[in-house]
């Protein structure tokens, strides 16, 4: 007697098979999204990284240029006073120099002769 199937049995067995598919399908989706997401974490953590190092990178640079600038203003503000201080003791040579000349009294004998010749 042979085994007969009835189109019952096949429309079940069908059904399965595709449900079968279909389950085995979502699972390798959700496995795929996964290992997506996970890709995606580690790249986001490796940006995070690479931004982090950068900005203390930044961070590091303002501080030097800030130490920079300070020095270069105690620098600017030292140079003025030298100069200032130059300008003082060369108003002091002129008068030292002027009172020398006031005083000289060869310097009175050298206009005259300069005046007669």
């Amino acid at each position: 007697m042979p085994f007969l199937i009835s189109s019952t049995t096949i429309i079940v067995i069908a059904v399965v098979v595709v449900a079968l598919v279909v389950l085995v399908a979502a699972m390798a989706y959700r496995r795929q999204r996964a290992e997506q997401l996970e890709q995606r974490r580690v790249a986001a953590a490796a940006h995070r990284d690479e931004a982090e190092a950068s900005g203390r990178s930044a961070e590091q640079a303002r501080l030097l240029a800030e130490e920079k600038a300070a020095r270069a203003e105690r620098e600017r503000l030292a140079a003025e006073e030298q100069a200032q201080r130059a300008d003082e003791q060369r108003a002091v040579a002129e008068h030292h120099e002027t009172q020398a000349r006031e005083l000289d009294p060869d310097i009175d004998a050298d206009r005259e002769a300069a005046r007669e010749a």
